[in-house]
């Protein structure tokens, strides 16, 4: 009972240590990525932090896995490099033992991924979508900034406005566009006495809405000049890749939701979000046998080569729910943790697999 106490006790500091080094890691990148998008115009600086909190259980979906992943590999590795692993091993502790005195810390990080992907990470980037959505939030969002000249996709994105009311509503709107094609590039050219943004409610994209304007179309080298007068014009915005808004509607599904569609990307995003759990137990298998070492190589020799198993598990993970996404089929995630929770289990019992098979030939 007392092995058992220490040892988790050792792996979930080792854990928590290693998840607020990541976490600190991660965050401060993505929001130093989006701070910039609020000092260009692109994201309205009052929602930042609101809209970062709502995101932050997603941040640990992988975070959790990883960290306690790690976590047992420093925690064993510091055993076998202070010997006190030794003494535990000589008592005839095996690894399938140290398995079973991880075993709480190992069902509480996997129910808390669990909690988190399943439940706590879309409810958040629910939230967030929503606060985005509001129209005071969408305003300090889009491309346009009051009195000043915006660019995007490279300059081929230029747009203008004059003037934003307090309700959203812009006036003397110009937008200049820049398309490339095979056939050469055409510039368009838009301006309009009066706009407003909208937002899709089912796909979440933002649309610019223009009234009575007029809209050019040229191309260099060429002559003609089209013009067209309108009195209502709707036009999409793009958005910043890898921004906040750039989040694809369906990651923010619930759960059940999820469960009564037989849509393929539904089905993938559900299996995605069973799988991240999943990581947690079959991860401990092989952490157990790689931070073997001893007091000569030190705690970290087997990290890089751990970090790597760590590597493959998630890329396959990844083209399991690409490929889920355009075939429908969840064979691949379930070969995946199939697969990987064999080959744990092989080297965490491979020590007893010889005494195991000398019984059976001697009963047989």
């Amino acid at each position: 009972m007392r092995t058992r106490r220490y040892l988790t006790t050792d792996v979930m500091t080792h854990t928590l240590a290693v998840s607020l080094v990541l976490f600190l890691v991660v965050f401060s990148g993505r929001f130093i990525k989006y701070l910039a998008e609020a000092a260009i115009g692109d994201l309205a600086a009052d929602i930042l932090l609101p809209v970062m909190l709502y995101k932050l259980p997603a941040f640990f979906e992988l975070i959790l896995p990883l960290g306690f992943y790690i976590g047992v590999l420093l925690s064993f590795g510091r055993l076998y490099a202070d010997s006190e692993m030794v003494i535990l091993r000589a008592s005839g502790t095996s690894q399938r033992q140290l398995f079973q005195r991880i075993a709480p810390a190992v069902i509480l990080v996997t129910a808390t991924v669990a909690l988190i992907s399943l439940y706590l990470g879309p409810y958040g980037a629910l939230k967030a979508n929503a606060l985005l959505a509001q129209p005071r939030a969408a305003e300090g969002m889009h491309v346009l900034t009051e009195g000043r000249f915006k660019k995007q996709q490279g300059g081929d994105y230029v747009t203008y406005v004059e003037r934003i009311a307090d309700d959203g509503r812009m006036s003397t709107v110009f937008i200049a566009e820049r398309l490339r094609s095979d056939e050469g590039i055409t510039l368009l050219a838009t301006l309009a006495e009066s706009g407003a943004m909208e937002v899709d409610q089912q796909s979440g994209r933002r649309y610019l809405t223009l009234a009575n304007g007029k809209r050019y179309e040229m191309a260099p080298g060429r002559a003609e000049l089209t013009q067209a007068q309108f009195k209502g014009y709707r036009s999409l915005i793009p958005e910043v890749e890898g921004g906040l808004r750039s989040q694809a509607r369906v990651e923010t599904l619930p759960t059940g939701v999820l469960l009564l569609s037989d849509d393929p990307e539904h089905r993938a995003i559900l299996a995605w979000r069973v799988s991240l759990p999943l990581i947690v137990p079959v991860m401990a298998l092989f952490a157990i046998p790689l931070s073997r070492t001893d007091s000569r190589r030190g705690r970290y020799a087997r990290l890089g080569p751990a970090l790597l198993v760590f590597l493959a598990y998630f890329v396959v993970l990844s083209q399991a729910r690409s490929a889920a996404e355009e075939a429908g089929s969840m064979t691949l995630f379930f070969c995946t943790h199939l697969a990987f929770w064999l080959v744990g289990s092989v080297l965490l019992l491979k020590e007893e697999l010889p005494l195991f098979l000398r019984r059976v030939r001697e009963t047989t």
